[in-house]
């Protein structure tokens, strides 16, 4: 049987990841499983931004009402196994490498089939949903990789299709209008389903609607049959109150930060009760939502890994995400100076991203992290020159450098706290900064 290394190493060797239009290959290979993803019940999530917060959190609360769930979530921040959870925790590199050995001879016949071969993303679909099925899971958790229709996980016909904000990225696969991208993403809704939708563009919400009507799904709209009622501060995160389907429901402690993290919690929210029969049934049992929001977690999200000075990890990499971000530091921190660390892929909006936090931000520091994608920090340099003055930019190759440099401008002429150092721009510069500062 494969090791874990082994594992990761020929799953690699499946990159560079593309967006090949059809689902093909992963029809085969759930075919030679058995369709495995048929086994158990699931809910289905895409959108462009608050997606891995919202399955997580979707997740959290199905494991409250005691059911045993399976996740999927992408990208991974340190280890591979990250992808597919098992009761909210990774697959171990035991069980990560006895699924890779089920499906790794299946996927080479199905590579001879074709002239493209089962990608890296298709391969991990097909290792989550054989997964759940071994253990097996009473409800799989699934996040769309990109897109909708034409992604792998879209083989799978959830009860429930989440779909977060809409806004661009991944233009170039997608399209490059929210109509198109929205059209995409529509794909996962399918008929008889639930649609639990975020609060949308117009534009998208149009598309959106028009897809279930066609299918003839039920749709649920923040802001209309679910959403936030009130918010507050608290220690640690943030106190809701939240309208659900079958009603309202207070008191909730949610270790997140931010309105967005509020949003995505009423989306949560909803797509537990569709999936469970409330609003239908009735409210659901609100200790059981309480805890389950209590337990939720999302690294890299807005997450504080270090005090003194505060330093946050957050993974936005859109301009509407890092519109959310500034949003989410103004309403939940007190910095006086803020110094950002900044390493992006260049395929990225990374002009809108830098011009929406740039009032946020004393100074920046940018980097680059270690994926083939990443922008060069000289190329990102010269472009944060542009937008914040050259006084306000300093350049640094390499991340652990761009952090030291960080934390040292963030506490100059800073005395009594309020000093802050924020790292963006990317989940992979997210993922390695996590891991050097937990090391530290």
């Amino acid at each position: 049987m494969s090791t874990e290394r082994d594992a990761e190493a020929a799953l690699l060797a499946r990159l560079p990841q593309r967006m090949v239009p059809d689902l093909d290959r992963i029809v085969d290979l759930t075919d030679l499983l058995g369709n495995p993803q048929k086994a158990y019940p699931s809910i289905h999530v895409t959108g462009t931004n608050g997606k891995t917060s919202t399955v997580r959190m979707i997740d959290s609360l199905l494991r409250a009402f005691g059911l045993r769930t399976g996740r999927t979530t992408s990208p991974h921040l340190e280890s591979m196994r990250e992808r597919i959870s098992l009761d909210g925790e990774p697959l171990t590199e035991e069980q990560f490498a006895a699924v890779y050995s089920e499906v790794a001879p299946l996927a080479e016949l199905v590579d001879a089939k074709h002239p493209d071969d089962v990608t890296f993303h298709e391969m991990l679909t097909a290792m989550a949903f054989a997964a759940f099925a071994d253990a097996p899971v009473d409800v799989a958790v699934v996040e769309v990789g990109m897109g909708g229709t034409w992604d792998a996980t879209n083989v799978m016909d959830g009860q429930v299709a989440v779909i977060t904000p809409i806004g661009l990225d991944h233009t170039e696969w997608l399209g490059d209008t929210v109509e198109l991208i929205a059209g995409e993403k529509a794909g996962i809704i399918k008929p008889g389903a639930t649609l639990v939708m975020g609060l949308q563009p117009v534009a998208a919400a149009e598309v959106l609607l028009a897809r279930a009507a066609e299918v003839g799904a039920t749709v649920v709209r923040e802001g209309f049959e679910f959403g936030i009622v009130s918010r507050r501060l608290a220690v640690g995160g943030q106190v809701l109150t939240l309208q659900g389907l079958g009603g309202v429901y207070d008191d909730i402690f949610l270790n997140l930060q931010g309105p967005y993290m509020a949003s995505n919690a009423a989306t949560a929210l909803a797509a537990v009760e569709a999936f469970l029969g409330g609003g239908t049934n009735g409210q659901l049992d609100i200790e059981a939502v309480r805890e389950g929001f209590a337990l939720a977690d999302s690294p890299g999200r807005l997450e504080v890994v270090r005090r003194n000075p505060t330093v946050v990890l957050d993974g936005a990499h859109n301009p509407a995400g890092a519109q959310a971000l500034a949003t989410a530091i103004a309403d939940g921190f007190d910095f006086t100076r803020l110094v950002g660390v900044v390493g992006v892929l260049a395929d990225k909006d990374v002009r809108g991203v830098l011009e929406a936090l740039e009032p946020t931000l004393s100074a920046i520091v940018v980097t680059q992290n270690n994926s083939p994608r990443a922008m060069p920090a000289d190329e990102l340099g010269a472009l944060a020159d542009e937008i914040f003055g050259r006084d306000r930019v300093e350049v640094r190759r390499r991340l652990d450098d761009a952090i030291e440099s960080a934390i040292t401008i963030a506490e100059d002429e800073v005395e009594y706290g309020g000093a802050g150092v924020l790292v963006f721009g990317s989940l992979v510069t997210v993922g390695e900064a996590r891991t050097l500062l937990r090391r530290r």
